[in-house]
């Protein structure tokens, strides 16, 4: 019986999960270690932080990414493609550049960033509430829409009208946002409106770029550009996808599972992170940032294009410089409850999860994973019903509203 396995032996006659001296019943829950995951606790409507819900204890954080770094590069990229590509980019010929906009939940303060990062590099934003409005459209043939304007680019001495033509939230009928299957229907619908006037598809996220691509794009010679550099994304730019952003996942499920270990071991909670720990574990500077005030990691993006694609065709992989295995001896097993809140949803379940169920073997980490239906909180809420025999949580809510649904299960 190798180690790990002997102290999880242990645990289990003793009743108690494997906590280094302490069992998980003996501390209270709401003074366990908790990260909140991939949809940062704030308000749907003007995106403040919930500050109450990123301060719930002296052991919560939140690890994500530089969502406005991040917004500002899809943007550019897709600005820098029209560029390179402007000789064969307008399908019609009409000197203006068509697309459209697959948004991903109004609500959620990444899917606004990068609708903001689009319209920004393209200069079809308008100004609201001293930022640049981010709702949905529905359609523009005319470019009379008030939430957006037409913009211009200047190329090779030859100005060319930029219009978004069409956007939308992509949630169906249940009410799940981010849906592919919603965005692959709607590509079929804006391509029966404007045809070849769609010279350009952009997407918050490759599930559903992705899916608008298998449905049209690709079989018509449109460019469509997403975010999250999902393997299935990179590997078809190719054939014809445009590009796509790395959020670092790897450095990002690293951080989520690297939190809750130091906060558990009680020592150095830089450790591993921006401090090499006892494996020889470190975080380059340039692959993420803490903010103390917001208690959240934010991992940095990068462009993935036909240039560097290759370096990034198995999402799966984990970041080299955090990949050295810890001692079970100083780092014993823990248990963490995970929840992704949607198991259908492609960049969580296909690259996330992955790198999640790898880090968890190097950190010494007995996670459950529990998969949403990407619809209602209680659907993951009461599967947590008893966090008694956890040591830390990780949390992925539906809503970016809802902490408090959470909370109130570790208050009582």
């Amino acid at each position: 019986m190798n180690k790990k396995m002997f102290v999880m032996a242990v645990a289990a006659l003793m009743g108690l999960s494997t906590v280094a001296g302490v069992s998980a019943e003996e501390v209270a829950n709401k003074d366990k270690p908790l990260v909140w995951y991939n949809r940062q606790p704030s308000n749907s409507s003007t995106g403040d932080l919930d500050m109450d819900a990123l301060t719930y204890n002296d052991k919560t954080y939140y690890v994500g990414f530089d969502s406005n770094q991040g917004a500002e590069l899809q943007g550019i990229m897709v600005r820098d493609y029209i560029e390179a590509h402007i000789d064969t980019i307008d399908r019609n010929g009409d000197g203006m550049i068509g697309y459209v906009l697959a948004i991903g939940d109004i609500g959620h303060n990444d899917s606004i960033a990068r609708t903001r990062g689009v319209r920004k590099a393209l200069g079809t934003g308008v100004e609201k509430d001293g930022d640049i409005d981010s709702e949905p459209i529905g359609t523009n043939n005319d470019g009379t829409a008030s939430a957006v304007q037409d913009g211009t680019l200047e190329i090779n001495g030859t100005t060319y009208t930029v219009r978004e033509l069409a956007s939308q939230e992509m949630k169906n009928s249940a009410g799940a946002t981010w849906d592919a299957a919603t965005a692959g229907n709607g590509i079929g619908t804006w391509a029966s409106s404007f045809g070849d006037a769609i010279d350009v598809v952009v997407s918050n996220n490759d599930g559903m770029g992705m899916s608008m691509f298998n449905a049209w794009s690709k079989d018509n010679n449109v460019p469509t550009f997403g975010y999250d550099a999902n393997s299935d994304a990179v590997a078809a730019i190719p054939e014809g996808y445009g590009g796509t952003i790395s959020q670092h996942a790897d450095v990002q499920a690293y951080l989520t599972l690297r939190v809750l270990r130091n906060a558990l071991d009680g020592g150095d909670i830089d450790a591993g992170i921006g401090t090499a720990d006892d494996a020889g574990n470190v975080l380059s500077p340039d692959s993420y940032l803490y903010n103390e005030e917001e208690r959240s990691y934010y991992a940095l993006n990068v462009a993935v294009t036909s240039e560097n694609y290759q370096d990034f065709m198995d999402s799966t992989v984990t970041y080299a410089p955090v990949s050295n295995q810890l001692d079970e001896g100083a780092h014993p097993a823990k248990k963490i409850w995970l929840n992704i809140y949607n198991a259908s949803d492609n960049f969580l379940s296909s690259t996330y999860q992955p790198l999640l169920q790898k880090y968890d073997d190097l950190l010494n980490l007995e996670v459950d994973y529990i998969g949403g239906d990407g619809q209602t909180e209680s659907n993951i809420t009461n599967r947590l019903g008893n966090p008694d025999q956890y040591d830390a949580f990780a949390i992925n809510m539906v809503k970016t509203d809802n902490a408090a649904s959470y909370i109130s299960l570790l208050d009582q």
